[in-house]
C-alpha cells in the first residue's frame, strides 16, 4: 500500500443500514461520480496486499460485514483514496441508537481539494447521512482533543477552541458533534443548529450549497482549515460561536 500521505478525511454519520436499501452502493458511485478518474475497484488482503474486484458492485451489495459498506480503495499508491463503513452501537445522541458511519480518505492534493465538497455531498447525499464532514488529517487531531472525556477538569482544549462534549450528551443526533473545514448538514440538522439565518450567515453563505435533500454543505474557508493560519483559526472560532448547540454547548 502507499506511503504515508496528507489526507483529507471525509466522514459522514448516518441511520443504520435496513436490508438492501441500496445506500452503499449509491455511496460507492457517487464517490467515483465526484472525484475525477477515481475507480473504486480493489479491497485489501491481511497483508495489505491489493485484491482486484471485477465484480465489484455485486460484491459490496453482497457483503454484510459489520452492517456497513466493506473497505474499497483505488490501485494508485501515490494518490490513495479508500472508502469504508460500519454500524456503531454506541449512537450519536443521549439515546444511543446505533448509527452507520462512513468514512474516506483522498490525498491533500490540488485535484482532491478541488473535489472535496462534491465527494462529501456524493457520500453524504447517498447514505441518507444527518451530518458530516471533511478535515485535514492535522485538523482531525486537534479536533479529538476538544471533548471533554470524564474526569477533565479542567478542560482546556488546544488553540482556544471550545470544550465540546461526547456523544451521550448531545441531545439529539440532528446535532454535529463538531466542525470541519467542510461541512454537511442535512435539513434536519440544519433546523437543529438554526442554519441558515440570511442575517447572521451571509459570509457563510457565500460558501454554502443546497443539495438535492434539502441539506447544505457549507465551507468555512477557501482552502483546507490550517490552525497554524491566524485567519482559520478565526474562521473556526466564529462559527463555533454562531453555532452554539454544536458540540452540546448550550444544554445542560
Amino acid at each position: 500500500m502507499a506511503a504515508t500521505q496528507k489526507s483529507l478525511r471525509l466522514t459522514v454519520y448516518a441511520p443504520a443500514l435496513v436490508g438492501g436499501d441500496g445506500r452503499t452502493l449509491a455511496i460507492v458511485h457517487g464517490m467515483e461520480r465526484a472525484v475525477p478518474g477515481l475507480r473504486l475497484a480493489w479491497t485489501t488482503s491481511e497483508k495489505d496486499d491489493l485484491i482486484p474486484l471485477p465484480h465489484r458492485d455485486e460484491w459490496v451489495a453482497a457483503d454484510r460485514t459489520d452492517n456497513g459498506l466493506p473497505f474499497l480503495c483505488n490501485d494508485d499508491e501515490n494518490r490513495l483514496v479508500t472508502l469504508t463503513g460500519w454500524e456503531n452501537a454506541r449512537g450519536l445522541a443521549v439515546d444511543m441508537t446505533p448509527h452507520f458511519e462512513v468514512h474516506a480518505r483522498l490525498p491533500q492534493d490540488e485535484t482532491s481539494i478541488a473535489a472535496a465538497a462534491d465527494a462529501l455531498e456524493a457520500v453524504a447525499e447517498g447514505a441518507r447521512a444527518i451530518w458530516g464532514r471533511v478535515l485535514a488529517d492535522s485538523v482531525a487531531e486537534i479536533v479529538a482533543q476538544q471533548f471533554r472525556h470524564p474526569g477533565d477538569e479542567p478542560h482546556i482544549p488546544p488553540k482556544g477552541l471550545p470544550s465540546l462534549k461526547l456523544s451521550w450528551d448531545i441531545p439529539v443526533p440532528e446535532i454535529p458533534h463538531y466542525l470541519g473545514w467542510l461541512n454537511y448538514w442535512s435539513a434536519a440538522s440544519a433546523r437543529a443548529i438554526g442554519f441558515p439565518d440570511p442575517a447572521r450567515d451571509a459570509e457563510l453563505l457565500t460558501r454554502a450549497r443546497r443539495t438535492v435533500s434539502g441539506g447544505w454543505v457549507v465551507q468555512l474557508t477557501d482552502a483546507p482549515l490550517d490552525l497554524d493560519n491566524p485567519a482559520h483559526l478565526d474562521a473556526l472560532k466564529r462559527a463555533y460561536e454562531r453555532f452554539p448547540a454544536i458540540g452540546g454547548r448550550d444544554s445542560p
